[in-house]
Formats: C-alpha cells, sequence, structure tokens
C-alpha cells in the first residue's frame, strides 16, 4: 500500500515568511460556465512538500524541467535523526544505507502548523559522504536543507557539486525508519526554481 508524504496544500499552511502564500479558490463556477467548476492557484514553489531545482541556488543550475524522472522514482531509505539539530557526516556513517540512491531523513516529530524558527540542518560535509554512498537525492521533514536565514545555503550548494537532487517539506510523521518504494515526480514547470511534488512511499 502506498502511503503519502506530502503536506495537504491548503490555505493559512505555513509558508517562508514574506514568500507568496498558498491559495486556491474556484474561479469560475459550474453555475457561471454552464458545465464545470474551473480552480485557480497562487502559491510560491517553495511552499509545502517540493522539489528544488539548483537553479533556485545557482543561476547557471538546471532548472526543474531539466532534471531527470527518474531521480525521484526508486528505493529509498527512512533514517530516524532525530533528536540531532545538526545531521553530520559522522552520524550518517554509521548508517547501512543498503545501497539505496534515495535518502529521507526524518528529523522532527511532526510537521509545524505554523513555520519554524529554528529547524535541524544538515552539515555540507554530509554531501561528499553520500556522493560516495551512490545517493542522488536527499529528503527532509523540514523547509530547508540549510539554517532557515542561512544567506550561503552551504548544505543546497554541495549537494548540488556532488549531483545530489534535493526535496523539502516531507511529512515522515508517521513514517518508521526502513527500505521503501518511492515517487515524488515535481511539476514540469519550464525554467521554474523548484516545483510541488505529490511524494509518496511503500515498504518493501
Amino acid at each position: 500500500m502506498w502511503i503519502d508524504i506530502t503536506q495537504t496544500m491548503k490555505k493559512g499552511m505555513p509558508n517562508w515568511p514574506g514568500d507568496t502564500p498558498f491559495s486556491f479558490e474556484i474561479a469560475y463556477t459550474k453555475q457561471q460556465t454552464g458545465s464545470v467548476n474551473i480552480g485557480k492557484i497562487e502559491t510560491s514553489l517553495h511552499t509545502g512538500t517540493h522539489a528544488d531545482a539548483p537553479f533556485h541556488f545557482d543561476n547557471k543550475g538546471p532548472t526543474i524541467d531539466q532534471l531527470d524522472v527518474n531521480t525521484f522514482i526508486g528505493d529509498c531509505l527512512v533514517i530516524d535523526c532525530r533528536p540531532h539539530s545538526i545531521i553530520t557526516a559522522a552520524f550518517l556513517q554509521a548508517i547501512d544505507f543498503q545501497g539505496v540512491q534515495r535518502i529521507l531523513l526524518k528529523t522532527v516529530d511532526r510537521i509545524s502548523d505554523s513555520f519554524p524558527q529554528h529547524i535541524p540542518i544538515i552539515d555540507a560535509e554530509v554531501a561528499a559522504l553520500l556522493k560516495e554512498r551512490g545517493v542522488i537525492l536527499l529528503g527532509v521533514d523540514n523547509p530547508s536543507v540549510d539554517s532557515l536565514t542561512s544567506k550561503e545555503v552551504q548544505a543546497h550548494h554541495a549537494l548540488y557539486a556532488h549531483q545530489i537532487q534535493i526535496i523539502e517539506g516531507l511529512d515522515l510523521s508517521c513514517i518508521e525508519p526502513g527500505l521503501y518504494d518511492f515517487i515524488a515526480l515535481p511539476l514540469k514547470i519550464e525554467a521554474a526554481d523548484g516545483a510541488p511534488v505529490r511524494a509518496v512511499i511503500r515498504k518493501k
């Protein structure tokens, strides 16, 4: 059975301070069109569960529509990192990745109802270890892999330098550590710096 690990997109959900909040409305009703309801949304591409394209933090990086979809489909390993405030290479070094190419880090008990003030972060040195282990995707259950106030976004750059794609904002609150099948395809938006994903996993 597939398990949804996507945050529900809804009015009032947490979003980056100052960024475009999510909104949905019925732009035209069935009564108005005579046949169908037609909805519209407005949102930052980094609200909720989303993939970062390297272009998000590197003007020369590929955009979301240029990424290989195969990166976002396959085996994954969910690792419980609670209650670490910094996820280090030393911590992950001791874990058997079992040959998987996608790693999801559970760092909090549940997704906050409001935008967090502080989050566990990924040490930039983790990227080299992940690359050595053959990892091509890192997913986290927070809005960012870096500190919320970071301007250097070192983890983002380090992961990109090691050809590792990023998914942020997963909901792993009900997920136990272990091996899973994984699908989290980003919307194909031309020239975009990121995109919402519908992320699901299935116990192997």
